[in-house]
């Protein structure tokens, strides 16, 4: 496979060093994906625990699969940051990274003595990504929050359900995973301008980045909508109410497919895979206009036709006129995909409880070469020891701060 012929080699960012103090899913997530590029990324966590993705669901005799999943890649320390001591190593430590990246609620790290000044005095060019809820400003900044939490508030749920149904959220914390992509791209943007600038010019930053602020970026035309045509778009099942025919439907045999035909060019080849030439010079149907305005009567049409065969025969005519469309897979049928099978699109990350554990792949790919395959997340403390010799703590000064609960 092509993957397998491509030369294994270093991320493009190696070399760079990141201080993961974030918990549950969003701002480790941008941690997590730095690390598949290459970076070292170091995740601190307390020594008595704390993070609740380490007793979320989904839990296989014992083992946090979804820690291991999110959390690959980086090594694992643990310090208490709180005590004076814990509070003294971490700022020893801040001159080995480049990045540090922490979310808790605004206000709670300057409540420790680590506002930005003393983290700048003690590392001037070191980059802070701040992921919070709601941003270190305005009247929620110190409000808690979590993926649900962003995406109401953004507008993102409102869009979701049916029309005649309740807003709705889906079943994984989509407002944390789109957090978290701003998050490392935060992070690779900051980088960007550091690999710019003279080394004795550039200054540290902070990064002050707003899950509900990420989500409300992907609704691009919403505000150009209500500011110009007083419209708030509302929810549509899964039709969409700018492009037609686009929905998803049922087979004869009861499997669900997503078909659209954005264009007139697509909606030709639908109409042919269905052998209804008759839609084509129907004006109901002319254009993409006309088609938005008569969504429901044309759902009807393709809904009848899907009704009436079982889904390869679907896809099979689907496919004869190269039309868009897609099976709506579980993730047991996204592993048996022979396409995602070709691409290996999920890797076995190397584990010590489970032996591997499937998780998606790297991405995105660099063309004539391959990046490591990460280990699983780490154990609370793996790496304390070397991390902490590397800081020349000896045996006597762990054990002692161990007692203390500090490491």
């Amino acid at each position: 496979m092509a993957a397998q012929q491509a030369a294994t080699a270093p991320g493009p960012l190696r070399g760079v060093r990141i201080l993961d103090m974030a918990t549950v899913v969003a701002a480790p997530l941008a941690g997590t994906l730095c690390a598949d590029m290459g970076a070292e990324v170091v995740k601190l966590e307390l020594p008595q625990g704390g993070d609740a993705l380490r007793t979320l669901a989904p839990v296989w005799q014992q083992h946090a699969l979804f820690w291991k999943v999110a959390n690959r890649g980086k090594q694992g320390i643990t310090l208490d940051v709180r005590q004076p001591e814990g509070r003294e190593l971490l700022l020893r430590m801040l001159p080995q990274f480049d990045v540090l990246i922490e979310n808790f609620r605004t206000g709670t790290m300057d409540a420790w003595g680590l506002d930005m000044a003393t983290l700048h005095s003690h590392n001037p060019n070191l980059i802070v990504l701040r992921l919070t809820g709601f941003g270190q400003t305005g009247p929620y900044a110190k409000r808690p929050g979590f993926a649900r939490i962003f995406e109401a508030m953004s507008g993102f749920t409102h869009l979701t359900g049916e029309a005649d149904g309740p807003p709705q959220h889906m079943n994984y914390p989509l407002g944390d995973a789109i957090a978290g992509l701003f998050g490392a791209f935060s992070i690779s943007t900051a980088l960007a301008e550091r690999a710019r600038t003279a080394p004795d010019a550039y200054k540290g930053c902070e990064i002050d980045l707003a899950a509900t602020e990420a989500l409300s970026r992907l609704l691009d035309p919403l505000a150009a909508e209500m500011q110009f045509m007083k419209l708030v778009r509302q929810r549509s099942g899964s039709r969409a109410s700018y492009t037609a025919p686009s929905n998803v439907f049922e087979s004869a045999d009861g499997q669900w497919i997503t078909i659209v035909g954005t264009g007139n060019p697509i909606f030709e080849r639908i109409c042919t895979a269905m052998d209804r030439p008759d839609l084509l010079t129907d004006p109901r149907f002319a254009n993409n206009l006309e088609r938005t305005r008569h969504l429901e009567a044309l759902d009807q049409e393709i809904a009848q036709w899907c009704k009436q065969h079982p889904i390869d025969y679907v896809m099979q005519r689907l496919d004869a006129q190269e039309a868009p469309y897609s099976r709506v897979n579980s993730i047991a049928e996204v592993l048996q995909d022979p396409h995602f099978q070709a691409r290996e699109a999920f890797i076995d990350l190397p584990d010590a409880d489970l032996g591997t554990v499937k998780a998606p792949c790297i991405v995105p790919r660099f063309v004539g070469k391959t990046l490591p395959v990460p280990q699983t997340g780490p154990q609370r403390g793996q790496h304390n020891k070397a991390f902490y010799a590397a800081m020349n703590l000896s045996e006597t000064e762990c054990e002692k701060l161990k007692i203390k609960q500090v490491i």
